[in-house]
């Protein structure tokens, strides 16, 4: 299979001040058409803005400094934004944490609906609509008649992220970036919400870029995993193999910290937090947290991403 999307030697800065600070160091992704592929880390190691530069949807004080972004042949950093309007929505579409933020309270479902699709298809009012009533079956949304005429606030935050995974759907997005998708709902919801994301990706071929906390979501549903930790890279692997045979410090720290099935066994944390942006620390960013730890080596050179075995790649001396 393709590569859909290619990220390469990505940088991304932001300016505070008169001063400026890197947010992202050097990322190097590729997204195979038709899988699922999660990035997963702490608050704030950078999946989000990975995510945001894809869209170029970033801050104004947000500056992207050197790479590439590759849709097909085309570099999605070279686009103008009326280029980028035509392809927000339409190829590339985005399940944000809140649903409430991509659905306007003042309008109906079946209006906002009708406003995207028509907005990237040359297509009546009455097309829009039959189409849209076609993707809200696929999602499972109930009465789809009667519900299309109500409002955000009526449905539930589960009913609400279908909506907006019909959204997507209904532009015939070829990425749907679902960023912490499951948030705030309770755990069956969850399972449903991702078990509609699986069946679109196995029956549509789309291709679906998770970013998520929670290692054990990725762990049933990811195809490939991406760690990262203060704005870099630090694993990728296939997903089976990740969690198999982790090989970076990070990982292995994130996944003992895992709830287990046995009340007797004690929850492993990880000393410290991750760095502030402004915060600069020699070699290794992960150093001051890490159980392998060797002075004079992770404090002072910055280990190299690198594969380790087949497709399986760390930045880390020890492994």
């Amino acid at each position: 299979m393709s590569n859909i999307l290619e990220i390469k030697n990505l940088d991304l800065f932001f300016k505070a001040e008169e001063k400026e600070f890197q947010a992202l160091y050097d990322i190097d992704l590729a997204f195979e058409k038709g899988k699922i592929h999660a990035i997963v880390g702490e608050s704030g190691c950078g999946k989000t803005m990975t995510a945001m530069s894809i869209m170029r949807l970033l801050p104004k004080t947000a500056c992207i400094k050197n790479g590439k972004i590759l849709y097909g042949d085309k570099n999605l950093l070279e686009y103008k934004e009326k280029q980028m309007r035509e392809l927000r929505g339409n190829k590339i579409a985005l399940i944000p944490q809140d649903p409430m933020t991509s659905l306007n309270p003042l309008y109906t479902i079946e209006d906002q609906l009708i406003e995207s699709v028509r907005a990237h298809a040359k297509v009546s009012r009455q097309q829009a609509l039959r189409k849209i009533k076609n993707v809200l079956n696929l999602v499972s949304i109930p009465d789809i008649d009667k519900k299309i005429k109500s409002y955000p606030h009526e449905f539930s935050g589960g009913m609400r992220q279908r909506i907006i995974i019909a959204m997507a759907l209904a532009c015939n997005a070829d990425i749907i970036i679902a960023d912490e998708p499951t948030t705030a709902l309770d755990v069956t919801i969850q399972k449903q919400i991702m078990d509609l994301l699986l069946e679109i990706k196995n029956e549509l071929g789309t291709t679906i870029i998770l970013i998520s906390h929670d290692l054990a979501l990725v762990s049933n549903y990811a195809d490939t995993v991406t760690v990262m930790y203060s704005g870099k890279i630090v694993e990728k692997a296939e997903s089976a193999e990740f969690f198999r045979n982790p090989k970076h410090p990070y990982s292995i720290a994130l996944l003992n910290s895992l709830p287990t099935a046995k009340p007797s066994l004690k929850l492993k944390t990880i000393t410290g937090a991750p760095p502030a942006i402004s915060e600069q620390i020699c070699g290794c960013k992960f150093h001051p947290r890490c159980d392998f730890f060797e002075e004079g080596l992770c404090d002072k050179e910055v280990p190299n991403l690198e594969e380790k075995s087949v497709k399986h790649f760390s930045a880390c001396f020890k492994f």
